[in-house]
């Protein structure tokens, strides 16, 4: 065998410190690896100047929001240290069904990545909304039964748990009767209810926002995730309770858009935890080690006959990514890809036809308006009443005061727009318009003027999907050819192209952090409180529609 230089990969050993999170020990040892696995661990007298780690791992995440293809995503993430994620496909599932879930177990085949799939719970996520597909609990269990499919998706629906809905116990019921994780979703769940959620099946959250709920939680049984995307960011609010129950932690970012994930993924958690003072041992433990046990994902721990997955980083401070490696052979060093693109295919289903600005006029029809309030970094809306701001005896935008019109038109059948109003998004002029709009993915758009969103979603509808930046004095489409959610292009491209249009979504005037991630979750009704669908304004606390005026 040959001798390792610290830290190089020559064929079949690899040295350094070794962060063993099984055992909690770090030493400095040298790993033999064959057929791309770790054959052998030998500890040495060795002065190594880096870290070996286990390969990171997403806990939760939805690859469509990275508006990359899976393997395009793979190869930005790799970059990072990330190795695996539990990827719920229910995005693309929305619009296309099992088609779309084949498609992204497919792509993601193409590149060494440790994708684990689930089968989506919730499509569509709501009976109130237009999706295209749906998948019942037959659909559900034959994919369940795959090999392919590791866990049951989040499961949206809990007010469905908890009343004993058939089709939703159905479905956690196939989950059981495999053997496989049931992923749950359950913002501000709590007391008896909580209970019967975790008794039907569940056993994660990702829509805890505060430490009190997160520890009921993790009383109660559950794992929690500290979620940091680019639209919802828990981090501050739920990081200490790694202090007290670290085998309960694991991290996900749920959301990412392109732009973010050039810049890091879930060694940005990592490094933020450890920089807080926050247990190595414990934050270590929460990106690898737990995912990996809840979910029997085949990645390495870093022992004899893992497979040999691993991280070298320089150390805990900067927590620089060196290299990663899959398999045994480096897959990504020095912030570079060493993998090649995937060709990704184009699969659709697009229906809507071009909208006249006279398609977004609302009519009043009450003294008062109801106005959607978006929160900044937040999925989660509020709701007030104004006197609406009239033209004609119809209600336009109100600059003034930021309360601008929102619509959401049906993407799979011509139909017209159902059309609101909405705070904080302060643009001053323009629209922007998606054909990202979780869940069922219908067009979404926000603007100051009829004409404009008419242009906004026209230059979306073109494209059969995108995102689009429209105003009198410019416009810019990212087309999103993949079922209108992702892009056939590399990261890079998708990522400077994605800045480029949330620039000029913030020349427009908007304050928020990432408008168009924003955006796309305003028509997501099982999340509180006041949303909107392509069949009209939605309570989601009440579950059930409401009228824009009182």
């Amino acid at each position: 065998m040959r001798s390792a230089r610290q830290g190089d990969f020559e064929g079949n050993t690899v040295a350094g410190n070794l962060v063993d999170v099984i055992n909690g020990a770090v030493y400095p040892a040298e790993m033999e690896i064959r057929g791309g696995r770790i054959a052998r661990i030998r500890k040495t007298s060795g002065r190594y100047g880096n870290f070996i780690i286990p390969p990171l791992v997403d806990a939760h995440v939805h690859i469509e929001s990275s508006m990359l293809v899976p393997a395009e995503f793979a190869r930005r993430a790799l970059v990072h240290g990330t190795v695996a994620a539990v990827s719920d496909p229910h995005e693309i599932a929305n619009v296309l069904g099992a088609e779309g879930v084949d498609y992204m177990i497919e792509n993601g085949g193409a590149v060494p990545f440790k994708f684990c799939f689930g089968a989506p719970s919730s499509v569509p996520a709501t009976m109130f909304e237009t999706s295209g597909a749906a998948l019942g609990p037959g659909e559900t269990d034959a994919l369940l039964k795959r090999e392919d499919i590791g866990f049951l998706s989040e499961v949206m629906n809990f007010p469905g748990v908890i009343t004993g809905e058939k089709q939703i116990q159905e479905k956690i019921g196939a989950a059981l009767k495999y053997g496989k994780p049931v992923d749950g979703h359950a913002p501000g769940l709590s007391g008896e209810a909580l209970g019967k959620y975790i008794r039907a099946g569940a056993t994660t959250d990702h829509e805890t926002t505060s430490a009190a709920e997160g520890a009921e939680k993790i009383r109660a049984g559950m794992k929690v995730l500290i979620r940091e995307g680019s639209a919802a960011r828990n981090f501050d609010a739920l990081i200490d309770l790694i202090d007290l129950h670290p085998e309960s932690i694991m991290f996900a970012t749920d959301d990412l858009h392109p732009d973010d994930l050039v810049k890091g993924h879930i060694n940005l958690i990592v490094k933020r935890a450890i920089a807080m003072g926050k247990d190595r041992m414990s934050v270590l433990r929460a990106a690898s080690l737990n995912p990996v046990r809840h979910y029997r994902l085949q990645a390495g721990l870093l022992r004899e006959g893992d497979f040999a997955d691993y991280v070298m980083i320089d150390n805990f401070e900067d927590f620089n990514i060196l290299r990663t490696c899959v398999n045994g052979k480096p897959v990504a060093e020095a912030g570079k890809a060493l993998i090649r693109p995937a060709r990704a295919r184009a699969i659709n289903n697009f229906g809507a036809k071009r909208k006249r600005p006279s398609d977004f006029a609302l009519k009043i029809a009450g003294r008062r308006l109801k106005v959607i309030v978006a929160e900044d970094g937040q999925i989660v809306t509020g709701s007030l009443l104004v006197k609406p701001k009239a033209a004609n005896r119809f209600a336009v935008s109100d600059t003034a005061r930021d309360i601008l019109k929102i619509a959401v038109i049906n993407r799979y059948e011509d139909r017209p727009p159902a059309v609101s109003f909405i705070k904080n998004f302060g643009l001053k002029k323009g629209a922007i318009a998606a054909s990202v709009s979780h869940d069922s993915h219908n067009i979404i758009a926000v603007g100051v003027s009829d004409a404009e969103m008419a242009g906004a979603v026209n230059a979306v509808i073109e494209n059969r999907g995108g995102l689009a930046a429209f105003s009198d004095e410019g416009a810019m489409v990212l087309p999103l050819p993949v079922a209108g959610l992702m892009s056939d292009e590399d990261a890079l491209k998708v990522a400077g192209d994605y800045s480029k249009i949330d620039r000029l979504a913030k020349g427009f005037g908007s304050g928020l952090r990432a408008p168009f991630m924003t955006l796309s979750f305003m028509g997501l009704l099982v999340i509180p409180g006041l949303k909107l669908s392509d069949k009209g304004l939605f309570d989601s606390e009440k579950f059930e529609f409401t009228p824009p005026f009182e």
